[in-house]
């Protein structure tokens, strides 16, 4: 059995998520399509301090490409949008692995408001009714009476119906107009479509996701697998060892971990460069806090060594780091992190806090690298002008020495 250092096992996860090299030449429109395809899904969010989260996770892999090449991929049928590990868009030949969800939506928690559809029921039918007689509808298409709503737990009642419809099955997003759903009936966005010839059994589809969730991390231990997909949670260490047994899985141990632990087979060819530090990522670039490197705490702590915790959602007041930080990620490490801003109509991209992780080595290649990637970032969001609010002193002047130079 192969024993890993923790850099390799880094360096494998990172080449699964399609974060080993740089790209070396400039992105197309079916790239957007193939990067979704290797994580497997990508995770939506609304939040546009930056660019918003499914962006900016393929800005991290792709380097500069047009956003609006993602929308295509949706309008056009590629993808499709439903729960996978959150809302995430999902590549249109994995709908029949999410389709079991729909038609039994009661694990779903929050997702599914049972209690909603059982109260309305009469009023979500008539809904579905009127899409199918008149075609796509947006939640803003319907008035709201009383006001401005202030959150999802303030929805008004079409926005609280059409959830209940897409969770179910009933509706799909046919495109999005300024980021916004539109919403259709599924048999006309994806008409070929049959439960009766296309639907595989529960636990194929579940042995399949399992799978999957493996090839997508790279390295993977049992207390990770469920949450990729949002699978049960339950002991998944059998199961790893029966995909192993099967060839799908390599058995391996990682310096450092009592757990069992296993690189997906395709991932397998690599271990040996890997092991030795001839092969390791060279990738520094922000990464996005819903990007699926970071999007589970404790799996980014164990690979990284990085507590990283989404703080968007905290109160001002309890914040340690800011309100949209942003990872960095420099040749195989999560080096630090940056609250980052784009003022759009004054071209700043604001770096609101930097801080660099304990230990981190402010070396001249990790200035440099780390110089070079913010940039890149700051001039594909169209705010070309990288302004640094707060960081320690010698680090927010080594980040600016070329831009007061000139």
């Amino acid at each position: 059995m192969n024993t890993l250092p923790l850099s390799a096992a880094r360096t494998l996860h990172l080449a699964a998520q399609g974060l080993l090299t740089p790209p070396r030449r400039k992105a197309t429109k079916p790239d957007v399509l193939a990067a979704i395809r290797q994580m497997a899904q990508l995770q939506i969010d609304t939040i546009h301090v930056v660019a918003r989260s499914p962006y900016l996770v393929l800005f991290s892999r792709l380097g500069p490409y047009l956003p609006q090449w993602l929308d295509e991929h949706l309008a056009e049928g590629s993808l499709f949008e439903y729960w996978s590990h959150e809302a995430c868009f999902v590549p249109i030949e994995d709908y029949g692995l999410l389709r079991h969800r729909m038609l039994d939506p009661s694990g779903m928690g929050w997702k599914y408001a049972a209690d909603w559809h059982k109260k309305y029921r009469r009023d979500i039918a008539k809904l579905l009714e009127h899409i199918r007689a008149t075609g796509p509808v947006r939640s803003a298409d319907f008035a709201r009476e009383g006001g401005t709503g202030s959150g999802w737990w303030d929805w008004k009642p079409e926005k609280r119906h059409l959830e209940v419809l897409f969770a179910i099955g009933h509706l799909m997003v046919a495109e999005r107009r300024n980021f916004q759903r539109v919403y259709d009936l599924t048999e006309r966005v994806l008409p070929g479509w049959d439960d009766a010839l296309h639907l595989q059994p529960v636990d194929v589809v579940e042995q399949t996701l399992l799978n999957r969730s493996c090839r997508s991390l790279g390295v993977v231990r049992a207390d990770w697998v469920a949450d990729y997909y949002r699978l049960p949670r339950r002991p998944y260490t059998d199961a790893l060892h029966a995909l192993a047994d099967a060839g799908e899985l390599l058995p391996v141990r990682v310096d450092g971990w009592k757990q069992d632990t296993f690189v997906h087979r395709e991932l397998a060819p690599l271990i040996d460069d890997a092991t030795s530090g001839r092969l390791a990522s060279t990738v520094t670039t922000v990464l996005s806090p819903f990007d699926p490197v970071v999007w589970d705490r404790k799996r980014a702590a164990a690979l990284f060594d990085f507590d990283y915790v989404i703080e968007c959602y905290t109160p001002a007041e309890k914040r340690k780091y800011g309100y949209f930080v942003l990872p960095l990620l420099s040749r195989g490490k999560l080096v630090g992190r940056v609250d980052a801003k784009a003022h759009r109509a004054s071209g700043v991209f604001e770096l609101k806090s930097v801080h660099l992780e304990e230990g981190v080595r402010e070396s001249g290649r990790l200035i440099a690298d780390l110089k070079r990637a913010l940039q890149r970032c700051a001039q594909w969001h169209g705010t070309p002008q990288l302004q640094i609010t707060s960081a320690p002193a010698a680090l927010k002047a080594a980040l600016l020495a070329d831009d007061e130079s000139e």
